[in-house]
C-alpha cells in the first residue's frame, strides 16, 4: 500500500483514558535485556524501547517483571518489582518511551507451569490443579506442578494489586494481565488444566474466572477505577479433547471481565501442546504440518499459514463486548488495515516486525514500504533463553544503539562480496556519504542466500525478502554494483580505494577420509558452482519447483555433517523422495538450528524415516556407500549412490591479507573472516559499515 492508505490504522484510539497516536501496539515478547542484578534497568533495554517509541508505535507493553516466587535475586534477566526501592529504576525505563510521546503499559504474566524445566529461574511450578500435558512440542514437565491453596491464590492477588500499584507509581499508563496461553490463569479458566472442588473450580465458568476476576478488582481497588487494564486471554483453545475453552465460553469470560473493570482485550488462541506454534503459528506449518491440515481448527484462519489465525474468534470476541479489542498473529499493516475496515477488531498487536526494524510503524505511516527491514519469521528472536535477543535482520536489536553513526570523512570504499555482510556493509557506509563500490564474482546479489532459499522454500520463511530490500537499499544509496565481476589487483589499482571490505565468503571444509574423490561423492564446492548457475538463469523460486521434477542427485543419500547446513538439506531431499542419512563426528545434532524447529524437523524426520547419527568415525567413502565406526564401536555401511558434505565453512582470509598491504583501511567480515548464520553475517555488516 502506498502513503496515506493507511487511515484506519493511524488514526487515534483511546484505551480507557489514554490515547494512542495510532492503532499499532508493540505487544509485550521476553527480550532478556534488562540487567541481572539488584538494579535490572539498564542502557540495553532503555535504548530499545526508546528507539521503538522513537520509531513511532502507537503503544509499547513492556515484557512483564518477574512474577514468579520465590525470586532470584540476581542471575534472571527480568524486570523485578518486588520492592518500592526499585521504583525509581524502574521509572527510567519509562521516561525513555515518554520522551518520543508513547504511552507504555506493562505485561504481568506468570509463568505457572511452565515456571519448571526449560523456564526454570528457581520458582516452583504451580497451576490451578495438578496437570500435566504431555507433547514432544512442548516444555512442560512430566512431574505435575503444585495445585495453588486458596490462601496462595490470594497471597498472588495481593502480589499483583501490589505490583500494579509499584508500576503505576514508576509512571506507566496501564497495564496488561496475561491470562492466556497455558500460563497460570488460564489453568484457571480451562476445563482441561482445572479439576478444583472448590470456588475457584467446577463446571461453573464464573467460578473458574473468579481467581482472574478477583485479580482485576483487586488492582483497580489499589491503583484506581481510571488506571487502564488490558487482559490477554484465549478466545479459542484446542488440543485437549473437549476440555478446551470453546468461543462460546471465552465470549462469556469477556463479558464477565468487561463488567469487572477490565478496560480492552487482546485476543488470540491457543493450541495446547504446540508451545511457540501456538503463538507464532507459522511453526505449525514446519517442515509440513504435523497432522492433515483438515483437521486443523475451524474456529481459526488457516488460509495465511500462520497469519490471521485468531481473527475469526477476536471478532467474535468484538460482537459480543463494548471495550476495544486487541488481535495478534504475524499482522502486518496491510492485514492491519484490512481487518481494522472490516470491523473485526479495534488495535493491531504485532512483535517479530518490530524487533526486525523498530521504525516500522513510521516507515508504514510515511509509505515507505520498501524500507522497512523484513521479518520473515525465522525464529531468530525466539532462540535464546536469558540472553539478550537479536534479530536476523536488525543488527541494532539487543545491541547498544539504534542509530546509523554520523557521517566522517569521505573515503572511498570497496566492498568484494554481495552477500548479506557485504550488501549491509556497503548500504550503511554509502549512507554515512562514502562512496562505495560493490563486487560480486556471481551474476546475482544475496551470496549464498538465493541457496537457502531454494532449499528451505519460501512458505514459512521468506528468505528473498532479505535480498530484496538490500537491493533496494543500495540502488537508492547510490552503490556502484559490478554483477559477474571478481575483484582483481587491476580494480584495486583503477579505484585506488581508502577502504576494503572483504565479504567473500567461507571455504568448503571436507573430511580427510579416504575414498572422498569417488563418483558418488559430490563435495559442497561443486554443489553450489552448478546451484549458481541455474539459479542466474532461473531464480530460486523456479528452481526449487524444478528439482521437485528431476535432480542430479541418486535415490540414497548420505550426508555429511549434521548441524544446520546438513539438516536443512536431509529436508530438502526427503521431501524430493530421497532416502536420507544424516552423520555427523560430532553431538552437535541441529546445531544453528531456532530451537522451535529443530524439534518439529526431528519430529518430521522420525516420521519420515530419516536417520541421524552422531559420534560415528567415517573410516571411508567407497562406490558402495559410507563405511563408518558407531560410537559404540560397531563397523556398518551406509548405502548411497550420493554422498554429500554439508559441513560449515572455514574462514578465507587470503584476500583480506593481500589487501593489508596495498589498501590503508582493511576490513575482513562474513564467513571469509568467521563462518556463521545470517545474523552474524548483518551485524557484522553494521558494525563495519559504522566503523569505516
Amino acid at each position: 500500500m502506498a502513503k496515506g492508505t493507511y487511515n484506519k490504522l493511524f488514526s487515534p484510539f483511546n484505551i480507557g483514558k489514554v490515547t494512542l497516536r495510532n492503532r499499532l501496539v508493540k505487544t509485550a515478547n521476553q527480550t532478556y535485556l534488562f540487567e541481572r542484578g539488584e538494579t535490572r534497568v539498564g542502557h540495553l533495554v532503555k535504548a530499545f524501547y526508546g528507539a521503538l517509541a522513537k520509531g513511532g508505535a502507537g503503544l509499547i507493553i513492556v515484557e512483564t517483571p518477574v512474577m514468579e516466587w520465590p525470586i532470584m535475586k540476581t542471575g534472571d534477566r527480568r524486570m523485578r518489582l518486588d520492592s518500592d526501592d526499585v521504583i525509581p529504576n524502574v521509572k527510567e525505563l519509562v521516561d525513555a518511551i515518554h520522551e518520543h510521546d508513547c504511552p507504555a503499559f506493562i505485561q504481568f504474566y506468570h509463568r505457572g507451569p511452565w515456571a519448571a524445566g526449560a523456564y526454570n529461574m528457581g520458582a516452583t511450578a504451580v497451576a490451578a490443579s495438578a496437570v500435566t500435558l504431555k507433547s514432544e512440542f512442548d516444555v512442560h514437565e512430566d512431574e505435575p506442578p503444585h495445585a495453588l491453596t486458596i490462601d496462595e491464590i490470594h497471597e498472588l492477588t495481593e502480589r499483583y494489586a501490589t505490583y500494579a500499584l509499584r508500576i503505576a507509581k514508576a509512571g506507566f499508563d496501564g497495564l496488561e494481565v496475561h491470562m492466556g496461553a497455558d500460563h497460570l490463569f488460564h489453568t484457571f479458566l480451562s476445563r482441561y488444566w482445572n479439576r478444583r472442588e472448590d470456588e475457584y473450580g467446577g463446571s461453573d465458568l464464573r467460578n473458574r474466572a473468579r481467581f482472574s476476576l478477583e485479580v482485576i478488582k483487586a488492582i483497580k481497588k489499589k491503583v484506581g477505577e481510571d488506571f487502564p487494564i488490558q487482559v490477554l486471554m484465549n478466545g479459542f483453545e484446542f488440543g485437549v479433547g473437549d476440555m478446551g475453552i470453546t468461543v462460546e465460553e471465552a465470549v462469556a469470560t469477556a463479558k464477565m471481565l468487561e463488567e469487572a473493570g477490565v478496560n480492552s482485550l487482546q485476543v488470540r488462541s491457543h493450541w495446547d501442546g504446540q508451545h511457540w506454534g501456538s503463538s507464532h503459528a507459522d511453526n505449525m506449518f514446519y517442515p509440513e504440518p504435523f497432522i492433515p491440515l483438515e483437521e486443523f481448527p475451524k474456529e481459526l484462519e488457516w488460509r495465511y499459514k500462520g497469519p490471521l489465525v485468531a481473527v475469526p474468534v477476536a471478532a467474535a470476541v468484538k460482537k459480543a463486548v463494548n471495550i476495544p479489542i486487541m488481535t495478534v498473529g504475524g499482522l502486518a499493516a496491510d492485514t492491519g488495515e484490512m481487518i481494522l475496515q472490516e470491523g473485526k477488531v479495534d488495535l493491531i498487536g504485532m512483535t517479530r516486525r518490530f524487533l526486525a526494524d523498530h521504525e516500522y510503524a513510521n516507515k508504514a505511516r510515511e509509505g515507505r514500504m520498501e524500507d522497512i527491514q523484513p521479518c520473515t519469521h525465522c525464529g531468530h528472536c525466539s532462540s535464546t533463553y536469558n540472553e539478550p535477543r537479536h534479530c536476523r535482520i536488525n543488527a541494532c536489536f539487543g545491541r547498544e544503539s539504534y542509530e546509523i553513526a554520523p557521517p566522517g570523512k569521505k573515503k572511498k570504499v570497496v566492498v568484494i562480496g554481495g552477500g548479506p555482510a557485504g550488501m549491509q556493509a556497503a548500504r550503511i557506509a554509502a549512507h554515512r556519504g562514502n562512496e562505495v563500490t560493490l563486487f560480486e564474482k556471481s551474476g546475482y546479489l544475496g551470496g549464498a542466500l538465493p541457496i537457502a532459499a531454494m532449499v528451505k522454500g519460501f512458505d514459512v520463511e521468506d528468505i528473498p525478502l532479505i535480498i530484496d530490500f538490500y537491493k533496494t537499499q543500495i540502488k537508492k544509496e547510490k552503490v556502484k554494483v559490478n554483477l559477474s565481476h571478481e575483484f582483481t589487483l587491476a580494480d584495486l589499482d583503477k579505484i585506488k580505494p581508502d577502504v576494503a571490505v572483504v565479504a567473500v565468503g567461507g571455504e568448503p571444509v571436507y573430511p580427510d577420509v579416504p575414498g572422498m574423490d569417488s563418483p558418488n561423492v559430490t563435495k559442497s564446492g561443486d554443489l553450489y558452482g552448478t546451484l549458481k548457475f541455474f539459479l542466474k538463469t532461473f531464480g530460486p523460486k523456479k528452481l526449487r519447483t524444478l528439482t521437485k521434477m528431476w535432480m542430479p542427485v541418486g535415490k540414497e543419500v548420505v550426508i555429511m555433517g549434521a548441524a544446520i547446513q546438513g539438516c536443512q538439506l536431509g529436508e530438502f531431499l526427503t521431501k524430493r523422495g530421497r532416502k536420507v542419512t544424516i552423520v555427523d563426528m560430532g553431538t552437535g545434532l541441529g546445531d544453528g538450528l531456532y530451537p522451535e524447529r529443530k524439534t518439529r524437523l526431528f519430529h518430521w524426520f522420525k516420521k519420515k524415516g530419516v536417520t541421524l547419527l552422531t559420534e560415528v568415525k567415517v573410516i571411508e567413502v567407497n562406490k558402495q556407500g559410507v563405511l563408518i565406526e558407531t560410537k559404540e564401536g560397531a563397523r556398518k555401511l551406509l548405502k548411497a549412490d550420493a554422498v554429500l558434505p554439508a559441513m560449515p565453512f572455514l574462514p578465507n582470509k587470503k584476500l583480506a591479507e593481500q589487501l593489508k598491504k596495498k589498501v590503508p583501511e582493511v576490513y575482513s567480515i562474513g564467513d571469509g573472516e568467521k563462518p556463521g548464520l545470517i545474523p552474524d553475517g548483518t551485524f557484522a555488516g553494521w558494525e563495519t559499515g559504522n566503523k569505516i
